[in-house]
């Protein structure tokens, strides 16, 4: 073989092995380090008007955000928040605990090695380095007090103007630099959220059963958009707790889900304007698919 033809085939091997070991972390990502092309747009959020009321966009974010500890029955993500924040995720799910004065982030009874305060410093150091970016947080409290969470969160973040606790539906412009707080259940600080996730939905035995779930939950959502609440649809699941999908972790049902969540919101590109499906909430998303999530917010007006 020619010297030439040995570095072109050289070349190709070294392209497709590359392709292969990388490919799966376009839509699904289990590895924890981040590498971000050049050319990223961290600050997706700067291309949105400042007019436009935030129940008009569609929001990437994971579910469980912090359950990065736990083994695979637990796990639902493996970046950093750090990380998650500068691939552009907007929306973080918090389950907390409440001991004493702290409030600590936990997926079911597995401490995830961080408190809300940890969590909400991480934040504003992005926000404080990205000024045209929001995030969203949703917090979930675990405690048997569910109620004194909303004091104790009052407590932890006084009357600092870098947080929106209203239930009115701001603008873009007017939450820029913030961490916004959405309300549901027991926890009244923020937005209204409403949760597409009807019961069961997060049980999974079948992923393609998952798939047409998931096309009602973003259906529902459109319908919900640029009302006075806000929306969330979580695209997890889990096969634990059941029979036929013992073996269907959140890894697993990610790893099935995301490719295809990314080929069904892209079908909507050619759409003018693009539809509005609010908060999407994922489990292990690869920088692509949150990108998809987030490109849905171009051209859409």
């Amino acid at each position: 073989m020619k010297a030439g033809h040995r570095c072109l085939l050289f070349h190709c091997v070294l392209l497709s092995v590359t392709f292969m070991c990388h490919g799966k972390d376009l839509f699904f990502n289990d590895n924890g380090n981040l590498i971000l092309p050049g050319s990223y747009n961290i600050p997706w959020m700067s291309g949105i008007e400042d007019f436009r009321a935030l129940s008009l966009l569609t929001i990437p974010g994971t579910h469980d955000s912090m359950a990065l500890y736990g083994g695979p029955e637990l796990e639902c993500q493996s970046l950093s928040l750090k990380d998650q924040l500068r691939a552009g995720i907007r929306f973080l799910d918090l389950k907390v605990f409440g001991l004493g004065n702290t409030l600590y982030v936990m997926h079911g009874v597995m401490y995830q090695h961080s408190t809300l305060k940890d969590v909400i410093d991480t934040v504003q150091a992005f926000l404080s380095e990205f000024k045209t970016e929001a995030v969203l947080i949703r917090v979930q409290p675990e405690s048997f007090e569910k109620t004194t969470v909303n004091e104790m969160v009052q407590s932890l973040i006084g009357n600092d103007q870098r947080f929106w606790v209203s239930s009115a539906m701001p603008t873009m412009g007017q939450i820029r630099g913030k961490i916004v707080f959405l309300q549901m259940n027991t926890f009244t600080l923020g937005i209204p959220l409403i949760d597409t996730n009807g019961k069961g939905n997060s049980k999974v035995t079948n992923v393609n059963d998952k798939d047409n779930k998931i096309i009602k939950q973003l259906s529902q959502a459109t319908l919900a958009c640029g009302g006075d609440n806000a929306v969330v649809t979580y695209t997890s699941g889990t096969g634990f707790g059941t029979f036929w999908g013992m073996f269907l972790t959140p890894k697993r049902v990610a790893e099935k889900v995301n490719p295809w969540l990314n080929q069904y919101l892209r079908q909507f590109y050619p759409n003018q304007p693009r539809p509005c499906f609010g908060i999407i909430a994922m489990n292990f998303p690869g920088i692509d698919l949150i990108q998809t999530v987030a490109n849905l917010n171009i051209n859409g007006w």
